[in-house]
């Protein structure tokens, strides 16, 4: 923003001059000091000495001073612009405008009074006028990349998406320092739900563990689990953070690879004890790779945080029906009754358990409920209940 500033020569103070352009600012602000002090009539030594001060970042000392300029030389095209741009550094753009507005005035064939107009427009909140000062300014200077993203961010702010990003990539192209901003429209295009798009810009910035991890999280939230994977594996080892880590082990489970979930998730769960969802993940990965007693364990645990949960109360069940485990699982199954789970596995697996341990009314019991359940949605089950069902009422008919 300094650079925009504008020099005014002096006819006094060769001194001051001479240290402005050598870049000893302290030394040009006491020279033209004692300039002003000599003689305090002498605009263009306080206009520099507000030079000095900008370059110093003493910018409250500035702005004094280009406030006096103007009102020894009213009107003086470089004290408006140069007081407008600090008044905007120092984030008073209602201040800025009219300052800025006044400098268009005089020169409206010039870039600059019009970029730092738009800007100060955009910072105050006044969106339409900043689209219109950024248009003007874009058609002096159309390769200005400051002035094609400040246009981009105000249309965009007035949700104007798709008239913004044109912006938003033209200022990328032309300067390699806003190649940035594309991940700014790729944010705005995940807020707008336009995440194919957002999910192009983000593969841009493959050196990016940040964009990567974002990358992942979009994919998995897309459910383009396979795309995932390989994105979250790189960002992962770039960046091993507890979140990518999760993320890459959610990518695991869902395409199938729980031998490579479930340490990530057993480390995630030794970072994060109370966390139950990970621990129902790394529950799920256990299960799936057939390790039910530690599936088991990781349920239980999962419990622990939240003992109403009536579907974890039916998963445990299942996992210690599988570890051959029946009198624990019948208990699960139970509590998950009480709670309100009333599902057909349910049922199922515990008429199973309950025929096994000879437990004949319990189990016919239970078969009954499973088929009045299951509406034709398990034939293979509904079929071999059927069958337990007949043989039970005739063995309970002998009794």
């Amino acid at each position: 923003m300094l650079a925009a500033l504008l020099f005014l020569q002096a006819a006094t103070s060769t001194d001051g001059m001479k240290a402005l352009e050598e870049g000893r600012y302290e030394a040009a602000a006491q020279s033209f000091r004692q300039a002003t002090a000599s003689d305090p009539a002498d605009y263009a030594a306080h206009f520099n000495l507000a030079l000095a001060y900008s370059f110093l970042e003493k910018d409250t000392d500035a702005i004094a001073e280009y406030r006096k300029v103007l009102e020894l030389k009213p009107g003086l095209y470089e004290a408006e612009l140069n007081q407008g741009i600090l008044l905007l550094r120092q984030k008073r753009p209602a201040d800025a405008i009219p300052l800025l507005e006044a400098a268009v005035a005089q020169k409206p064939k010039e870039f600059r009074p019009r970029y730092y107009l738009a800007e100060s427009q955009s910072a105050g909140g006044k969106l339409p006028e900043a689209v219109e000062s950024y248009r003007a300014a874009l058609e002096l200077d159309g390769k200005s990349a400051g002035a094609q993203l400040g246009m981009g961010r105000a249309l965009a702010r007035q949700e104007k998406l798709a008239e913004a990003a044109p912006y938003f990539r033209a200022a990328a192209q032309l300067d390699a320092a806003f190649h940035d901003s594309l991940l700014e429209l790729a944010a705005l295009y995940e807020k707008a739900g336009q995440k194919p798009e957002a999910v192009a810009l983000y593969r841009q910035f493959s050196d990016n563990p940040a964009a990567q991890e974002h990358l992942g999280a979009l994919l998995l939230d897309s459910k383009q689990y396979p795309e995932a994977v390989p994105v979250l594996e790189e960002a992962y080892t770039k960046s091993p953070t507890e979140a990518n880590r999760v993320a890459l082990a959610i990518a695991y489970v869902f395409t199938e690879q729980p031998e490579k979930a479930g340490p990530l998730l057993e480390k995630a769960v030794a970072e994060e004890p109370a966390n139950f969802d990970l621990r129902i993940m790394y529950a799920h990965a256990l299960r799936d790779r057939k390790q039910y007693q530690q599936a088991a364990q990781q349920f239980s645990a999962a419990l622990k945080l939240k003992p109403d949960a009536a579907h974890t109360w039916d998963e445990l069940g299942s996992v210690l029906y599988l570890a051959e485990d029946s009198q624990a699982a019948l208990a699960a199954f139970e509590r998950a009754h009480q709670l309100g789970e009333n599902t057909s596995g349910n049922w199922f697996l515990r008429a199973i358990i309950l025929d096994k341990a000879h437990q004949l009314k319990p189990a016919l019991e239970a078969y009954r409920q499973f088929l009045a359940l299951s509406e034709n949605r398990n034939p293979d089950q509904e079929w071999q209940a059927r069958q337990r069902v007949r043989i039970l009422e005739r063995e309970l008919e002998r009794k």
